[in-house]
């Protein structure tokens, strides 16, 4: 996945008006959204946040006292209430394109650009941060490599695969927001 992969969204009657940044965590989807958000002036939401205002608890709580289905239902009612938004870049969770139904309704509306990063670089990234449920486990560059495996045929029915390792943050902003703006010439 080091190559922007590039299906051709606006030629399958989509109206897309919003981005959706769908991949593993600590392959850069927060801050690459909020900089394409500010530098397209558009919205910017997360999903994980969106779950923690509306229940009022943490993502790591709900894992814990409720398991990842209750969580996994949450996030599908977030991904739907979403497609009435327009102009908002959407960072979502790592397992969110798990469900088919979360990649189909975010299709609707959104071009959906995927951030890959190696099991390596994902660990360099996120091994400091006790706010990741998915990682406490016993050996947890494992568990990182056993889910990307899990999830990579998801991540990869994205519009748009953008390989987050040798990149700067600034630089996936940059194509992130110039395919948007591609895509967005090309409807017209």
């Amino acid at each position: 996945m080091g190559r922007v992969l590039y299906s051709d969204p606006m030629h399958s009657g989509r109206h897309l008006v919003n981005i959706a940044l769908i991949g593993f965590m600590g392959t850069g989807k927060t801050t690459v959204g909020r900089l394409v958000a500010e530098q397209l002036r558009f919205e910017y939401v997360d999903t994980d946040e969106l779950i923690q205002a509306g229940t009022g608890r943490t993502i790591a709580d709900i894992f814990a006292k409720e398991g990842e289905p209750a969580f996994r239902a949450l996030e599908q009612k977030v991904v739907k209430e979403l497609a009435s938004r327009t102009r908002t870049v959407i960072a979502t969770g790592g397992g969110l394109p798990v469900n088919p139904d979360n990649l189909t309704s975010l299709k609707t509306h959104s071009l959906v650009v995927c951030l890959w990063s190696s099991p390596e670089k994902i660990w360099e990234r996120v091994r400091h941060q006790s706010h990741r449920p998915l990682l406490h486990d016993a050996n947890p560059q494992a568990k990182i490599r056993e889910l990307l495996a899990a999830r990579e045929r998801f991540y990869k029915q994205a519009d748009v695969l953008l390989n987050t390792d040798l990149r700067s943050l600034r630089e996936v902003t940059r194509q992130v927001a110039h395919q948007f703006q591609l895509e967005s010439a090309g409807a017209k």
